[in-house]
């Protein structure tokens, strides 16, 4: 079909014709909204083109938004994604498979042990999709990410760590549980966290690894020398039900363009070695030092020290890594798919997802950039949410999205997002559309 057959259609029907083309790998449709771009057509127009759509993505992005002469890239959010109801959070089963791959893959060329944070998916699937792709064990934030998916791990046995400090006595019972058929271990950085993980190892007659958190700058937790993680970590050894398998940290205040990051990486790497030398000294093992992060994940290699790295988001990505330089839109596998439901105010129209779909988090990387991207409408800008509306500034789109039409979302914080839903659509190569289960969902203790 010609360009000049398609300028004769009115756009509901370009539109229709949009969902069925996209379905091909290798086509895209565009509306163009500037006579300019293509001399002797009215806008708005759809033209086919022959081109991965990933490919539009990157010209859009390189673009700046191509602002002055593209207003939708992409029309239809997805083949098959009409029919459900919105907000709907859809993850593009493709993107998955080829960011873990990417990972997989650079992990392998650089001999460091990958162990995902599942913090981002919550998923047994996509789990079991990151220990396929070879990754010796998985990462979670709390003992109740650990219960929903140890099943990941079919028949292999689990070995799950558990980042984030275990205080309590009811928490740290739960993961002396889980130790009597798994391997866990868990990174501290108090003596309370000690007594307390070898209080309940002991009485469920376990033993748990621990790994001594050594803050290399992101001033949240961890001992903030080497002298004082030695001294934490000489406890560890001595105390019964306690296994000390090494150091943890996590390098989560470098946001630094990846070609600027060799610096502050440098620093990292001063850090742990020091630690490292100190352990030496003492005879304390280190076998194990856990780090990485999505921002760095692909320079982990600077910090030589490191044998396993950490990244969670890299397996949907987001605004952050997309706006960070981490990722371009055509990594982000997760998106919203949201329908207009008002457009009475000039200049603006109103999504049906607000906090309780997108969270409130601002893009750390862009904060002035709102509250996430919309694809088909790149100068469109979310500016504020309440719980179930996003209202979007349209005034700056050469056109405007109409009431009904269903727009795809990239958020800014992929994992409270997905945290949000009991489950998410799962969308195959094929357009096909299926639920998939987010297990770990609300499993914060």
């Amino acid at each position: 079909m010609d360009d000049l057959l398609l300028a004769r259609l009115p756009v509901c029907h370009l539109l229709g014709l949009a969902k069925h083309v996209l379905a091909d790998e290798f086509l895209a449709a565009v509306v163009l909204s500037d006579p300019a771009v293509r001399p002797g057509l009215l806008a708005p127009h759809l033209v086919l083109v022959e081109e991965p759509r990933d490919a539009l993505f990157d010209r859009r992005s390189q673009a700046g938004g191509m602002r002055h002469n593209v207003c939708m890239s992409v029309v239809s959010p997805a083949p098959g994604v009409e029919s459900i109801a919105t907000p709907a959070l859809v993850v593009d089963a493709a993107r998955v498979h080829r960011n873990i791959e990417r990972l997989a893959a650079y992990a392998a060329s650089h001999g460091i042990a990958v162990r995902p944070h599942c913090k981002t998916h919550k998923s047994v699937e996509v789990a079991r999709l990151q220990l396929a792709a070879g990754v010796g064990g998985l990462t979670v934030a709390k003992v109740g990410e650990a219960e929903a998916l140890v099943a990941a791990f079919d028949r292999e046995h689990p070995d799950i760590l558990v980042a984030y400090p275990v205080v309590d006595a009811a928490r740290a019972q739960r993961l002396a549980v889980r130790a009597r058929e798994s391997t866990m271990r868990v990174a501290i950085d108090t003596v309370v966290a000690v007594e307390a993980v070898s209080a309940a190892a002991r009485s469920a007659g376990v033993t748990i690894g621990v790994l001594v958190d050594l803050d290399v700058g992101m001033g949240r937790t961890g001992m903030p020398t080497a002298e004082a993680l030695a001294a934490l970590a000489q406890a560890v050894a001595v105390t019964p039900g306690l296994r000390l398998d090494g150091i943890f940290c996590y390098p989560g205040h470098i946001w630094a363009k990846p070609a600027e990051q060799a610096t502050p990486l440098a620093a990292v790497a001063v850090k742990i070695q020091e630690a490292i030398d100190r352990f030496d000294r003492h005879g304390l093992c280190h076998e194990v030092v856990s780090g990485g992060s999505t921002p760095t994940v692909f320079q982990s290699h600077l910090v030589p020290q490191v044998t396993e790295i950490r990244p969670g988001t890299y397996v949907f990505n987001d605004m952050n890594t997309v706006h960070g330089g981490f990722c371009t839109l055509a990594d982000c596998a997760a998106t919203i798919v949201c329908t207009v439901v008002s457009d009475a105010v000039a200049g603006q129209v109103v999504l049906d997802g607000g906090t309780k779909t997108f969270t409130s988090d601002r893009c750390g990387p862009a904060p002035d950039s709102g509250h996430g991207f919309i694809v088909e409408y790149p100068d469109a800008m979310i500016t504020k949410l309440t719980e179930e509306h996003g209202q979007v500034d349209v005034s700056r789109c050469r056109q405007r999205p109409r009431v009904g039409e269903r727009v795809t979302v990239i958020p800014n914080h992929i994992c409270p997002c997905v945290n949000l839903q009991d489950a998410v659509w799962w969308r195959e190569a094929d357009g096909e559309l299926r639920p998939l289960r987010v297990d770990a969902r609300g499993r914060l203790s």
